[in-house]
């Protein structure tokens, strides 16, 4: 049975989700790559570019079969079946970790109606759902989510819970919810007072190949031994970038990322600003786009939040698995190449615009168009704040 609906995050959880600023432009180019090394061949020439199709909304705290909907932080598109999956990041607050189920129909230049058509609550190995925080050690907190085809079933990462000792976490579900396994990770994703992920700062990405045999978990902060977080004026430490294989479980290869510097100061008496992963996506079998997301308190919901999408090539890199702290001069980070800066699609301007933009969390691919081309959808995580939206976006990718 749902559990009754608890508060809104606290201020504290707030801190960490970024309220979005960047939208569409009708065709935007690539701009503003600065390579850590001589420019690699897969940069070359850029032609990579976005137009926005539309956007959908979801009410504020919707009620949907027993349950509230919000944070929700990850998005997958099944062919097949045509359906979305969505999961939310509550971690069983106000009910019991679960995603949803969705459909969306769309044009070449507009988005349909969204609609929510179930919800199932993820299980733990004894088949009961998830507890919350103060219930239990293994608070879920999830943050992405990728359908496997070939096994018909779901990837979910979850940040962990670093008061009750929660690791993060990679885990695999069947479409009841039911627990598949859960993979085995490195020691150095545990959460330890001078080592390990940062409070809200772990598992935040995860990308499935083409072909479903692997799959690539990001960080959204660097690890502690790795470095200080993004600042106003620096890229601060690298995240990390993991690869697994899927059928033997076992971690394959890993590589370090750089987040931009925070793009702006927050406004005084603020102090709080950040950035960092938000999610991985694969283009193809080797080149993965990052979403990069970050808040500056203080500003409007414009001014105050910075979304940019990257591409880089995960053969590039120093493997840094075997590397215990990421100290500069000691890695190569993967090279990257700036796709979108989504300040562009606000504002005046041609085509259809967007009033504002969120917490931006999630972003899988969608059908292809009438013209071949595939369709990338993003949605936003509210964090059931009213303050906050439910933003479902659609472009048009060009390769």
């Amino acid at each position: 049975m749902p559990c009754p609906p608890q508060p809104a995050k606290t201020a504290f959880a707030l801190t960490r989700r970024r309220v979005l600023r960047y939208g569409a432009a009708a065709t935007l180019g690539l701009a503003g790559f600065a390579p850590t090394k001589p420019a690699l061949a897969f940069l070359a020439p850029p032609r990579t570019r976005l137009r926005l199709i539309g956007e959908a909304r979801l009410p504020h705290r919707l009620q949907f079969q027993g349950t509230t909907v919000g944070g929700l932080s990850g998005i997958d598109y099944d062919e097949a079946s045509g359906l979305y999956y969505l999961v939310s990041d509550d971690g069983s607050n106000i009910n019991p970790a679960r995603f949803y189920t969705a459909r969306l129909p769309f044009e070449a230049d507009r988005l349909g109606e969204l609609t929510l058509t179930g919800v199932t609550a993820l299980r733990q190995a004894d088949g009961s759902a998830y507890p919350a925080a103060l219930r239990g050690i293994q608070v879920p907190d999830p943050e992405a989510i990728r359908w496997r085809t070939a096994s018909q079933t779901l990837l979910w990462t979850s940040e962990g819970h670093a008061l009750t000792g929660a690791a993060p976490a990679l885990r695999e579900s069947r479409a009841d919810g039911t627990l598949v396994r859960e993979f085995a990770l490195p020691a150095m994703f545990d959460f330890h007072l001078t080592q390990g992920p940062r409070i809200n700062l772990a598992l935040e990405g995860l990308a499935l190949s083409p072909d479903g045999s692997r799959a690539w978990i990001a960080m959204e902060g660097p690890l502690r031994q790795d470095g200080q977080p993004p600042t106003v004026q620096a890229a601060g430490g690298p995240c990390r970038l993991t690869q697994l294989d899927l059928a033997s479980g076992q971690v394959v290869r890993q590589i370090a990322y750089v987040p931009d510097a925070i793009p702006r100061a927050p406004v005084a008496p603020a102090t709080h600003a950040d950035n960092g992963v938000s999610e991985i996506l694969m283009l193809d079998a080797d080149r993965m786009l990052v979403l990069e997301r970050a808040y500056m308190a203080g500003h409007d919901a414009l001014t105050g939040n910075s979304l940019r999408l990257y591409l880089i090539d995960t053969r590039e890199g120093t493997d840094t698995l075997a590397i215990p702290a990421l100290q500069p001069g000691a890695y190569q980070p993967a090279a990257k190449l700036l796709l979108a800066d989504f300040s562009a699609f606000t504002g005046a301007g041609p085509g259809y615009r967007l009033a504002r933009l969120d917490n931006t969390e999630g972003m899988s691919w969608g059908p292809r168009l009438p013209n071949g081309n595939r369709s990338l959808h993003f949605i936003s995580d509210d964090n059931f704040n009213p303050r906050q939206i439910t933003q479902w976006l659609a472009f048009e990718f060009f390769d």
